[in-house]
């Protein structure tokens, strides 16, 4: 996929566009995806943020960096997706900026999935070792490494734009998606070659990884009489491997909307919006439920939170006693 806002309204290659209810029929349930699932990100994060217990696991720390780089993701995607709609056209350089972060976090999801495809293998098949393998520091270093392979395959992009394109371009306004500003031949070829190299690397990860935890969940279910433990990874694992799945199509994104463009022509935006929620919201609307609700360290501190905020609200307020002077 190009980038989250390649999937927006692209009628700038059409000869229609959209009806009012149409296009606001769209808007309002993507606008409702969004504040929903950045919503319940928010609490998740606060939950995060009010226990230590928290701070000192890899496992957290990974989740809750997968937490804000979607609630990043959906915002600037979302954001592109309701000015195709207002203004049509905007700014280039802002854009730029915009494209610049939707294609970063865009990139950063898979990875980090990965990363914690690695450190659940680790836990699961090498238990002895994962405080050595798995420190805070580390884990840290693993964040930074997971924005450098997207800078490596972004930031290039942009190069090339200042390099070949005029200054007056930057000043100018455009159907804002990732085909009408990298529109350079090197832009495209390289990333396609880079999506090949992320969709194999990332594939294999996973690939190697959740076998493995599938296998260990097997035979530890063989081992012991109760089953309920080893039956709950591997429903974890299928939620895990549905999310990837999804997350993965990110990488022939582009390929699939020509195919599905091609098959039904007459109804390009429909296609480019179906696959918008797909390929971006789905995976993201996943996530909460996948690492946090079901976590039971991560949904006990939750359902707590949740209860003082219920009760908080419902608390009955102290009858104010007027003094009347006579």
């Amino acid at each position: 996929m190009n980038s989250s806002s390649y999937h927006y309204n692209a009628s700038g290659g059409l000869s229609y566009r959209d009806s009012s209810s149409t296009a606001v029929t769209k808007n309002v349930i993507i606008l409702a995806l969004g504040f929903t699932i950045n919503y319940i990100n928010g609490t998740l994060i606060h939950v995060f943020r009010k226990h230590q217990i928290f701070y000192v696991s890899p496992r957290y720390i990974l989740f809750i960096h997968l937490v804000l780089n979607d609630m990043i993701q959906l915002t600037t995607t979302i954001s592109l997706f309701v000015f195709s709609y207002v203004f049509y056209k905007i700014n280039t350089s802002l854009c730029c900026l915009i494209i610049t972060f939707a294609v970063f976090t865009t990139l950063n999801t898979p990875l980090n999935l990965a990363v914690m495809a690695m450190e659940c293998y680790i836990a699961i098949c090498l238990p002895l070792r994962h405080a050595e393998f798995c420190t805070i520091k580390r884990t840290y270093i693993l964040i930074g490494w997971i924005w450098a392979l997207s800078a490596v395959s972004t930031l290039p992009d942009v190069f090339i734009v200042l390099a070949t394109e005029p200054v007056h371009l930057f000043y100018s306004a455009i159907f804002c998606e990732r085909d009408n500003l990298f529109r350079h031949p090197v832009s495209l070829k390289k990333r396609d070659v880079s999506y090949i190299v992320y969709f194999i690397g990332v594939w294999l990860t996973l690939f190697y990884t959740y076998f493995k935890i599938f296998f260990a969940a097997r035979g530890a279910k063989e081992a012991k009489s109760g089953d309920g433990g080893a039956k709950k990874a591997r429903n974890t694992i299928l939620l895990h491997g549905f999310q990837l799945l999804l997350c993965m199509l990110t990488y022939v994104g582009h390929v699939l909307i020509k195919a599905l463009s091609y098959w039904f022509p007459k109804h390009y935006v429909h296609v480019v919006f179906v696959c918008y929620i797909i390929i971006q919201i789905l995976p993201r609307f996943i996530s909460p439920i996948v690492y946090g609700l079901r976590d039971k360290t991560f949904c006990k501190h939750l359902k707590r939170y949740l209860l003082r905020t219920v009760g908080a609200c419902v608390k009955p307020r102290t009858p104010v006693k007027f003094m009347f002077l006579y």
